[in-house]
């Protein structure tokens, strides 16, 4: 353990049923000054097409995130022992209009990025994807996307409208923050309003892996074709909790069957190790419709092992 850096609250010093209500029982803080990686919530569910509910997801990730502790037993990764990391909160969206808080989000994000920090985002619904692509297009440029999820989320328009949770890849492209070139999508699958869903964005370079594609087998191979493809460069890592089965995560708002299962989900974000990654979320979870609360525990693990493969992070 490094002296000075953060770590989260041990459950010999407090209960894990109680102490602070931050990620991982972190220190929390108001901005993202001295860190090298935060955790950040956007409670917002206004784009969603089904059932609502993402709104509360930070907070059910939170509490579910309470039995975490620092070190990573498979991996080996110790990234407290060289990340500074706290929790920075929510981001107060404005939860009657969705322009608005498009707007809000993304002068959120440009202020974490001017600290040269990495924001790992709890959502919230897909549509937050869309203004921290453009804070990280005006930090980085066009990013390389690491993209799980059972939609492809690059419809035109949803119900005449332009920004929603099935469209933030659609704008992306539209606006150059993506390179296109360095983008696979994960786990697609479900049923499509055409028949060519998702040749669009394999005709704009995206690589598309259908979950058919991932079924009985290991994920491993695939991350070290990610890897070679997405090469140098900064990667986003935008993981939809509807990309896995909702065997395993039911409290989701548009479940798919047929989907990817947990240790799939664990080789994905452990496949990005080496990549340069420059922030990932993990949305749309809705505690509604998950009483027990699996859903919010594996996204809670997802966040994790996203800081565990961020530059930077000691391996013991």
């Amino acid at each position: 353990m490094t002296t000075g850096l953060n770590q989260p609250l041990g459950g010999n010093s407090m209960p894990r049923f109680g102490g602070p209500g931050t990620m991982m029982r972190l220190p929390a803080q108001e901005d993202a000054r001295g860190l090298n990686a935060c955790f950040v919530g956007v409670p917002f569910d206004i784009g969603t097409s089904n059932r609502s509910g993402a709104r509360f997801g930070p907070r059910q990730i939170r509490a579910e995130s309470a039995l975490l502790r620092p070190y990573n037993m498979a991996t080996r990764a110790a990234p407290f022992d060289s990340l500074q990391v706290a929790d920075i909160g929510d981001v107060a969206i404005n939860t009657y209009n969705l322009e608005k808080s498009i707007g809000i989000i993304e002068t959120a994000y440009d202020a974490i990025l001017e600290h040269d920090c990495q924001p790992l985002t709890l959502g919230g619904d897909h549509t937050i994807a869309l203004p921290v692509l453009r804070a990280l297009r005006r930090k980085h440029g066009p990013v390389g996307m690491v993209h799980v999820d059972a939609h492809a989320d690059i419809n035109d328009e949803m119900f005449g409208e332009r920004i929603a949770h099935g469209t933030p890849f659609r704008r992306a492209v539209e606006e150059g923050l993506l390179d296109c070139g360095r983008v696979y999508q994960i786990g697609l699958r479900g049923t499509g309003y055409t028949a060519e869903d998702f040749d669009w964005p394999r005709a704009r370079g995206f690589v598309v892996v259908p979950a058919d594609e991932c079924w009985y087998k290991s994920l491993v191979p695939l991350m070290e074709q990610v890897r070679a493809r997405l090469g140098k460069g900064p990667v986003y890592l935008s993981f939809d909790i509807d990309g896995i089965d909702p065997a395993f995560a039911p409290g989701t708002g548009t479940p798919e069957v047929g989907g990817l299962t947990v240790p799939q989900a664990l080789e994905i974000i452990r496949g990005c190790r080496g990549l340069e990654l420059v922030g990932g979320d993990l949305v749309e979870v809705a505690p509604p419709y998950d009483p027990f609360g699996n859903t919010a525990l594996l996204g809670a693990n997802l966040l994790y092992e996203m800081l565990c493969v961020l530059p930077g992070v000691t391996y013991r």
